[in-house]
């Protein structure tokens, strides 16, 4: 079956970039002049998704504002010739059919995605964290799609982490299938001694999923943190029918860490194509500063 819909978890408070995030969804953090989170819709887009329901909860209501259409404000760019622009923001309403739901609870990334059973209606669906922003030519998303149309299993994105970090991430028990494919048949969620890493492997950002993923969180007992993790119940999938991991192209940006934020600000800031140029020549000079 194809896919054609997208979860993308928005609920969590952000609590490692506050003060920013007091009044003001991570989600919302803007990379250049577009807020994370259309980052991560237009690479949903782009990778063949045409519903997208975003989980959010108390005080996002400026997630479901942005992907709304702005009469006030199209009627004033209209009036004042800047047609580029109109077009540009109305096409933010019109990138999926996007829905929304509220997580009444913050009880962890696995019950978040049991909020979207009735969404999903059994049939296969991509799940895309809020808080990673994928920048590249080939859109991560649709790289795992990919996968899930050749070996007919849940896929899942995958990257290597340092040594150091890999406690704070999941850790997978993999074995190379193809290129950068890997049969995954066991993880952990946050390994808390050297025994039970099992690879310096993590998902990072981006699952392809089979609805039966339901199912076993209604049976996932709470995790790491107290909270359901979806982790867990990918870890019981994994060890019955086994999942696909891809090693997907593309940068990730984590926008939940103050780092990330101002890496993406720069490289992207970087690539694009009337900033770009001026943003380099000023970047070269700061740097000469920061030699002297």
């Amino acid at each position: 079956m194809k896919v054609t819909k997208a979860v993308i978890p928005a609920a969590g408070l952000g609590t490692r970039v506050l003060p920013a995030t007091k009044a003001m969804p991570k989600e919302m953090l803007t990379i250049v002049d577009k807020p994370a989170i259309q980052y991560i819709v237009e690479e949903a887009v782009n990778s063949g998704i045409t519903d997208i329901l975003i989980i959010t909860n108390r005080g996002k209501g400026i997630i479901e504002d942005h992907f709304d259409r702005a009469p006030e404000l199209e009627d004033r760019l209209l009036a004042t010739g800047k047609t580029d622009v109109y077009d540009e923001i109305v096409s933010i309403s019109k990138l999926a059919n996007i829905f929304f739901i509220r997580q009444k609870e913050t009880k962890g990334l696995g019950h978040a995605v049991s909020c979207s059973r009735s969404f999903v209606n059994n049939e296969p669906f991509a799940v895309l964290y809020g808080d990673d922003v994928i920048i590249g030519d080939d859109p991560a998303c649709g790289q795992l799609i990919r996968a899930y149309e050749k070996y007919g299993k849940s896929a899942v994105g995958i990257k290597p982490v340092p040594e150091d970090q890999i406690y704070k991430y999941s850790s997978l028990k993999v074995e190379p299938l193809e290129g950068n494919l890997f049969n995954c048949t066991d993880m952990v969620e946050k390994p808390k001694t050297k025994d039970q890493v099992l690879s310096l492997y993590s998902i990072l950002g981006r699952c392809v999923l089979t609805p039966d993923i339901f199912d076993i969180l209604d049976n996932t007992p709470p995790g790491a943190g107290g909270e359901i993790q979806l982790t867990d119940a990918m870890c019981t999938m994994a060890r019955n029918v086994g999942i696909t991991g891809v090693d997907y192209t593309g940068k990730r940006y984590d926008m939940g860490d103050k780092l990330g934020t101002l890496q993406a600000t720069v490289e992207i800031a970087l690539r694009n194509p009337k900033l770009g140029g001026p943003f380099k020549e000023y970047l070269k000079n700061i740097t000469k500063t920061l030699l002297d």
